[in-house]
């Protein structure tokens, strides 16, 4: 026991928060196995569309986390406060538009996804206040770099998630897309472990000051800008999959995308310690690139080591993943590890760039996430040309932020 706690006190928070960043997409993953193993490939592809949907909640929720983390690194207690208040209010607000956005369309998403029920995304919109009060909260930990409360919201939520539909799937007769809902649902409520609502007030809140309020505003409108282009980069071609393929193809495409986006989610542990650090040596005077070279290395480390291993062995990795029944994606997993790696590495650019409010990275993002959408809409005769399309838009997508880079380090 002692020797535990020695070498327990010698890892840093941030170290902490990594090993528990690897350990919630570790169940992430065994999560999405359970569902592909389980249900089949056919059934797989409505579930796997709500594990799509929670991954573009999930980017419209770093807009409330990453504007309430950099503003807990530069307001101080009164302002703090008053900012605090305001986020809740934001996230209250958008929370309930996006739900009932869900709510009042649920019958067209059914026809327009070709799903088994509506009511999934019924039960998936009534929860969406949930996370993104969710959000703000991690926002609070990750500003104040409380790393080990973080992790703490993580691992609540996607144990709970594992746990909660595992256990509907295996004891209650429903459509399992209604089930898969249910238990996200239910993970939102304990990710808000632990929370902490001291001085918060919705309804009687401190006024932050005009040109703080000014402030805030523009930086959330940019990240929620950047945010968009996230959704139409990371989603859009699992959306658009299920859309112009039949349910067998879109299952496959899914266990796909899940294999190979684990580039991105192994690496997004770099991007939540970019940010704070950024703004930080921002604040202090201090230069900025190196932080930006050191996550940036390890990215595509990271990134070289999985695509490598994708190419060697791919059926392995997918017959031990999903089975043999998806077996014929194979061929596909490298490819689709390139293009979500060229994705991961231009994203630690991007948020390097948001951290420092430079708006140009944005637009770039937004015109290639847009073109990716374009590539797929009209070039879709295979699932192959659907992931190429994604490399060739990748590509233009890290060349733009590397060019943008240059130029703004020589202009110094």
């Amino acid at each position: 026991m002692t020797v535990f706690r020695v070498a327990l006190r010698r890892i840093s928070p941030e170290q902490l928060f990594m090993g528990s960043v690897l350990l919630v997409n570790g169940g992430n993953y065994l999560y999405n196995l359970i569902l592909g193993r389980l249900l089949g490939p056919e059934a797989f592809a409505d579930a796997a569309l709500l594990v799509t949907l929670l991954l573009v909640l999930s980017f419209l929720g770093m807009t409330f986390q990453l504007a309430t983390a950099k503003f807990a690194v530069l307001f101080s207690e009164g302002q703090w406060e008053a900012f605090q208040n305001l986020m809740y209010r934001y996230a209250g607000f958008f929370g309930l538009l996006v739900g009932a956005i869900l709510i009042g369309f649920s019958s067209n998403l059914q026809q327009i996804f070709h799903t088994g029920t509506q009511w999934m995304f019924t039960v998936f919109g009534v929860a969406i206040p949930l996370y993104f009060f969710m959000s703000v909260n991690r926002g609070k930990y990750q500003g104040r770099q409380e790393f080990g409360k973080l992790s703490i919201t993580y691992q609540t939520e996607m144990w709970s998630r594992l746990s909660i539909t595992l256990g509907l799937l295996l004891y209650v007769p429903v459509e399992p897309a209604l089930l898969v809902a249910i238990g996200i649902a239910l993970s939102f409520v304990f990710g808000l472990v632990p929370s902490d609502f001291r001085g918060v007030s919705i309804l009687k809140p401190k006024m932050l000051a005009p040109e703080h309020k000014k402030s805030v505003s523009n930086f959330i409108v940019l990240t929620a800008c950047y945010e968009l282009t996230q959704i139409m980069i990371n989603n859009s071609d699992v959306l658009l999959v299920k859309h112009y393929f039949d349910s067998l193809d879109a299952g496959l495409y899914a266990s796909l995308a899940l294999i190979g986006r684990v580039t991105y989610f192994m690496t997004w542990m770099f991007i939540m310690l970019l940010l704070p650090v950024v703004v930080q040596k921002q604040k202090d005077g201090e230069a900025t690139a190196p932080v930006l070279f050191k996550y940036a290395g390890y990215v595509g480390l990271l990134s070289l080591m999985i695509v490598t291993t994708c190419y060697v062995c791919p059926e392995l990795i997918i017959e031990l993943m999903f089975g043999k029944v998806y077996i014929s994606m194979a061929p596909l997993l490298w490819q689709y590890a390139l293009a979500t790696s060229l994705f991961a590495i231009s994203n630690i650019f991007a948020y390097y760039f948001l951290s420092l409010n430079h708006y140009i990275p944005v637009i770039l993002c937004g015109i290639l996430g847009l073109s990716q959408l374009v590539l797929i809409t009209f070039f879709h005769r295979s699932l192959a040309m659907v992931v190429q399309m994604q490399i060739m838009a990748m590509i233009a997508l890290l060349v733009a932020q590397l060019l943008y880079f240059t130029r703004k380090e020589l202009m110094k």
